[in-house]
């Protein structure tokens, strides 16, 4: 025991170009990895790390996980990378992950980050150090459960706590308004209209609507503030990502942080206008010259039309086309009884694709085909040729501008050719030699 506890494992120094060997371990809420060098079959530790993951980072993948431990691990000890290859000695397919062609988002930029150095994957032979990066994950995970069950509740008090504002300014001919609409964390709703009687822009009054609901917000007591606003410079200005350049702008701005500060918290988000509705018709019924109306109006709400609707029958066509086996076969795998038909059946369905329940065919180099039956192809044809815009050519160009908005179908049938010579500006504008057999 004595010469046991003399002789204690220590971190060592490697040599000029000497190859590491590199251990990596992922778990729920950190990654680890151990950095060893091995000299005559013995292997001796060179370094250690360990990270904890984030929020966000704990919902990557293992894959993921394992990369981002050697990103972090690359750019902690870079001296280490730099001046020494380093083999990766892993069970998991990293190599494959990072060097495929179609990556994109943060595995295509840390595949960039890492084809720097030298880096040679090979498959773990035996645990050896993979034992330590083990023991290096396991040290900072109940830091990290700790920490995401904090911040979770401290999420969760912050909702309790939280008051939503949504904002709009509307400015016309007649003058300008701000909508406000204010939700409590009990769910209580307030609506507030605000006249503005001066001269402003668009952009100053969406300004003056977040400001007066911030000093609403104020005035309640609210700590915890979420602004949702629809004008895409405002929310930019005050987060950050646009710059106000513009005197009117700038002061504007100052004053919106000046009140976002009296808060605790206050974040100013950007929302489409189909999202805020409801400060939209307040903004606009406070702009508009309102002196006409009488203080209150009176709302009734009926729940059913004073005239009867047109009765509307609904025709069902029928579920068989040739679409029906290729769709059964991408789906459900079903193939013909006859061999010679499930053979041309499955090299055909290899053109097609499947998305959510509707089949595309495959084309070179362009987008994906919309597959129909007969039906919406005669209709395409006839839109095309006889409709509002059409344009009355042959069907070869009719062929070529139905493919080219996406649609697909097999066989144009001579049937429809023939519907369309029947068409009076058809023979007064097409030509009568185009007649295709097949798209």
């Amino acid at each position: 025991m004595k010469d046991y506890l003399m002789n204690l494992p220590t971190l060592t120094v490697p040599m000029p170009r000497e190859t590491l060997i590199l251990y990596l371990s992922a778990s729920e809420g950190a990654v680890g990895v151990v950095l060893l060098v091995e000299r005559k079959g013995v292997q001796t530790p060179v370094y250690y790390a360990s990270r904890v993951l984030t929020c966000p980072e704990t919902r990557y993948s293992t894959l993921e996980k394992l990369v981002l431990a050697l990103v972090h691990t690359s750019r902690r000890l870079n001296i280490y990378f730099q001046a020494h290859p380093v083999t990766v000695l892993t069970n998991h397919k990293l190599q494959n992950v990072l060097r495929r062609p179609e990556l994109s988002g943060r595995l295509a930029q840390w595949a960039i980050e890492l084809g720097a150095h030298q880096l040679t994957y090979k498959p773990r032979p035996a645990i050896k150090g993979q034992v330590l990066a083990d023991f290096v994950t396991e040290i900072p995970k109940e830091r990290a459960t700790e920490c995401a069950r904090e911040e979770e509740e401290q999420q969760v008090q912050d909702e309790k706590e939280t008051w939503s504002l949504f904002t709009d300014g509307a400015t016309n001919e007649e003058g300008c308004g701000a909508g406000l609409r204010l939700l409590s964390p009990e769910g209580n709703e307030f609506t507030y209209e605000i006249r503005l009687e001066f001269k402003s822009t668009d952009n100053e009054a969406e300004y003056e609507a977040l400001m007066a609901g911030l000093r609403i917000e104020e005035k309640m007591g609210a700590k915890h503030i979420e602004a949702r606003v629809d004008s895409l410079l405002v929310a930019g200005q005050v987060n950050g990502t646009y710059d106000a350049k513009e005197p009117s702008m700038i002061l504007y701005l100052e004053q919106v942080k000046d009140l976002a500060r009296r808060f605790d918290s206050c974040t100013v988000i950007h929302i489409k206008r189909s999202e805020n509705k409801q400060a939209d018709a307040l903004s606009r019924l406070a702009s508009t010259s309102f002196s006409h109306l009488a203080k209150e109006v009176l709302v009734e709400v009926l729940n059913t039309p004073s005239v009867l609707r047109k009765q509307v029958n609904v025709i069902q066509t029928g579920a068989q086309s040739w679409m029906t086996p290729i769709l059964n076969y991408l789906s459900t795998g079903i193939l013909p009884e006859e061999r010679t038909q499930a053979r041309k059946l499955q090299h055909k369905a290899l053109h097609y694709q499947l998305q959510e329940g509707v089949l595309y065919r495959r084309s070179y180099l362009g987008p994906l085909l919309r597959c129909v039956d007969a039906e919406d192809s005669n209709y395409l044809i006839r839109e095309i040729h006889e409709g509002i815009c059409g344009m009355h050519a042959g069907p070869r160009m009719i062929v070529e501008k139905i493919m080219n908005a996406g649609y697909y179908w097999p066989d144009m049938h001579m049937d429809d050719v023939k519907e369309l010579r029947k068409c009076k500006a058809y023979q007064r504008h097409a030509p009568r030699t185009i007649c295709p057999k097949k798209i």
